[in-house]
């Protein structure tokens, strides 16, 4: 155990007025609850701590951070009482703090050892806190101690805290977690205790500054805190670089790619300890099924300088389709062994200097969509233990993976849309008075400089048909497929034991069975799936092949392989069926859409644009820049508005119709984000589309992506749900034009009479989110089985 004082912020903590001071108090009398109720053993060591303390005399005793030194034997004891029996100091971080200060004045030998190193930058990849927000972090716990303690009010509010320090070992970031424990503390108030508003205490808290109303309100000059904190550290590493990876995923842009794939190296790096270890992100991309070159390196670039760039592409396209038709891991600790030598696509690994060297195939949604290389350098090298620290953030790697994948997509449809395609009429005009300024510099020798495109204050509308729970049932049809294959393959293995019985055929039944209790748990990840698809293509079918081949005719292995055909073409069973199922409702939801497009821009020239998720999102804008010389009136937009209210109504109807079609039963829910600001948008000419302007603009952007799964305050309820429509916005004055045409609609028999207004939990970056739901009139709901929409 160690007594130094240690300062857990990195120095980042602005100093509370608070009147605070250590005592044993609040943990004494603990111990004589424990005496009084304890029946075991336990209670000698409770009488024993009590008697040191009486020995000492720290009952009702004040103590500062220059005296608590000198009750060590006092503090041995807490850490005796309230540490696992057979826990090691060297093996748990656990310490004795200063109330509601960063400060450790006790603690075990392994607390010191891992916070020793804590840095002022507490994480290297994403955004740190600041001084002031750390404070306000700690106002928060402070303040929702004296609400729980002397109110008997809640608030959530995390007593966890992050904080990285670097491994002196490999000079890489180690991620921990701190648990404040507040059980030991006690706070008294000075005075009369006020009495606040604690509905207005309630809205306040959500806003940015909330807390610091706290301060005017209930200073903490008016309160007493004695007492210690309980602190417990654990090593988070793996989760925090995953999240990170996550993080770097959620905010790269096509702009940032370099920074990008830097932090997620750096992040692989951490996880497996060694920042002499080296990876390559290699995605696979096609154009018409065909494996082509990608055009970004991510890493060392160590698989596209042997995949890629010296290969001509028919060659490359040849050894692409090979790997990723058996996209097999392969894992060598030296390339340069007697054994390695003999492997001839290792040669140009070994020309580039590669000594260790393995590659994991990366999967997204069951396919193949890139390669990971892990490697070193010269003399270095790894074992097969590193790799497998890597399993936690494979599949973080291949969503990675398959966000460039989908920006190479996009970037192909993008060039085709134009050079192939028209632009849209209501923002033509612009492209071709900035597409003869162009031409008009160029045929007078003058500076050939594109024109920002831009449309000023126009109004944005938004609108979201989602599949519900596309994610749930795409795993749940994954599952079933897979068990309804274990299931033929067992009772094929299972019928050929009368004629072939083997011990092998045992070990594969067993197997079935083990694989079929895991899908019973509906918790199959990314990794088992790709270990049970290596069962079916390594282990059954090469032998049950073998069977066919050596013992003549046999009518189960026939009705088997055909089976297996099937199943791996993904074009039967569940999967399948599901697939058809969000098909059909984004065709009807489409062509629905592209058969209104035209219609709106007969009221007033707008901009709309859509596009695919697992359902369906919009875009419109509308404004006097779309049409300088039409006067734009409010009217135009409340058109619009009606338009958004009347035809989520419709689709809800359309993809209802569709149950009855459905191989697999699936509902749509229906949103819309209110925006009553103009805002400003530019065509961006590296991505081709048009994008908002401005800090303010973007928040716009950012917002519509975050409110799709959003739940309702204090509720687990999501707030979007079948045969409904949600209206999200921030200020009653935003649904001031919505309201009438709800109204309209209800009356009209379009909408149900079940209007909510409900407010929606705080988001990150966001507070304040409100919404209105309401039913779309059950009509044709009524006419489909409620069988049906169960099954």
């Amino acid at each position: 155990m160690k007594k130094n004082i240690l300062d857990l912020s990195g120095s980042k903590g602005l100093p509370l007025p608070l009147d605070a001071a250590i005592s044993f108090n609040p943990f004494i009398d603990y111990l004589r609850r424990r005496v009084a109720g304890e029946k075991t053993a336990k209670a000698g060591i409770y009488k024993n701590a009590l008697a040191l303390f009486e020995k000492y005399n720290v009952q009702d005793v004040e103590l500062t951070l220059e005296n608590i030194q000198e009750y060590e034997e006092v503090l041995e004891q807490v850490y005796v009482c309230l540490s696992p029996p057979l826990a090691d100091e060297y093996e748990l971080a656990w310490g004795l703090g200063f109330p509601f200060q960063p400060i450790i004045f006790y603690g075990t030998t392994k607390l010191h050892e891992l916070m020793q190193g804590t840095v002022a930058d507490q994480d290297k990849y994403v955004v740190t806190k600041t001084p002031e927000q750390y404070h306000q972090s700690r106002l928060q716990l402070v303040y929702s101690f004296i609400l729980q303690r002397l109110y008997n009010f809640r608030i959530p509010v995390p007593a966890g805290q992050y904080h990285a320090g670097v491994n002196t070992e490999t000079g890489l970031l180690q991620y921990f977690a701190v648990n404040i424990n507040t059980d030991f503390l006690e706070v008294v108030p000075v005075g009369p205790l006020p009495a606040p508003d604690f509905t207005e205490l309630s809205v306040r808290m959500a806003e940015e500054q909330g807390y610091e109303m706290f301060e005017k309100i209930l200073p903490l000059s008016m309160f007493r805190f004695r007492g210690i904190t309980m602190v417990t550290i654990s090593d988070v590493t793996a989760e925090k670089a995953v999240e990170n990876i996550e993080s770097v995923r959620l905010a790269r842009t096509p702009d940032n790619d370099e920074t990008s794939y830097h932090h997620v190296i750096q992040s692989l790096k951490t996880i497996v300890a060694n920042k002499k270890i080296e990876f390559d992100l290699f995605p696979l991309v096609t154009v018409n099924n065909e494996p082509v070159y990608g055009y970004r390196k991510g890493g060392t670039g160590i698989l596209f300088e042997v995949w890629g760039e010296r290969l001509s592409p028919e060659v490359f396209r040849k050894q692409a389709k090979g790997y990723f038709s058996n996209p097999n891991s392969f894992f060598s600790q030296d390339l340069f062994a007697p054994k390695e030598m003999e492997i001839s696509f290792l040669d140009h690994f070994r020309k580039l200097r590669v000594r260790s060297l393995a590659l994991i195939p990366l999967f997204y949604n069951r396919h193949c969509i890139g390669v990971l290389a892990m490697h070193t350098w010269d003399d270095d090298t790894f074992d097969e233990t590193a790799v497998s620290l890597l399993e936690p953030a494979l599949p973080a790697i291949g969503r990675l993976m398959q966000v460039y994948i989908d920006e190479f997509n996009l970037e192909i449809e993008n060039i085709i849309k134009e050079k192939f395609t028209s632009i849209q009429p209501s923002v033509q005009w612009k492209f071709n008075e900035v597409a003869w300024h162009y031409l008009y510099n160029r045929k007078r020798g003058l500076p050939e400089k594109a024109e920002t495109i831009h449309f000023n204050e126009v109004f944005p509308l938004y609108g979201a048909v989602d599949i519900r729970n596309s994610t749930l049932e795409r795993n749940k049809a994954i599952i079933s497929d897979l068990d309804s294959h274990l299931s033929l393959l067992m009772n094929t293995l299972t019928a050929l034991q009368v004629e072939h019985h083997s011990v092998l055929q045992e070990e594969m039944i067993y197997k079935c069975s083990k694989w079929k209790d895991v899908l019973k748990q509906e918790q199959l990840n990314g990794s088992d799936e790709n270990r049970l698809v290596t069962f079916f293509r390594e282990e059954t079918t090469p032998y049950l092949t073998h069977l066919s081949k050596h013992n003549g005719s046999n009518a189960l292995l026939e009705d088997y392989m055909t089976a297996l055909e099937k199943f791996n073409s993904n074009m039967y069973g569940n999967k399948h069926a599901l697939e058809q199922s969000m098909q059909m409702i984004n065709n009807v939801v489409n062509n629905y859409f592209e058969s209104e497009k035209d219609q709106l821009q007969r009221s007033y020239p707008c901009y709309f644009e859509k596009f695919r998720t697992d359902g369906v999102e919009y875009d419109i804008y509308i404004g006097q820049a779309f049409a300088p010389n039409q006067p734009f009136n409010h009217f135009h937009l409340k058109n619009l508005r009606l338009w958004q209210l009347s035809s989520m109504a419709a689709v809800a109807k359309l993809t209802a119709s569709l149950l009855p079609e459905m191989p697999i039963p699936l509902r749509t829910t229906q949103l819309i984000f209110v925006h009553n600001h103009t805002i400003d948008i530019s065509f961006r000419a590296d991505e081709r589309k048009f994008d908002v302007e401005g800090a303010y603009n973007i928040r716009y952007q950012m917002i519509k992506k975050r409110i799709d799964k959003v739940h309702i305050h204090n509720s687990e309820e999501r707030l979007t749900q079948p045969d409904k429509i949600v209206l999200i916005y921030f200020d009653r004055k935003d649904i001031e034009d919505y309201l009438p045409f709800i109204n309209y609609l209800q009356e009209k028999g379009t909408l149900n009479n079940d209007l909510e207004e409900l407010e929606l939990e705080d988001l990150q970056g966001l507070t304040g989110l409100r919404a209105l739901r309401v039913g779309v009139t059950s009509g044709i709901f009524d006419e489909i089985s409620e069988e049906k929409l169960n099954n």
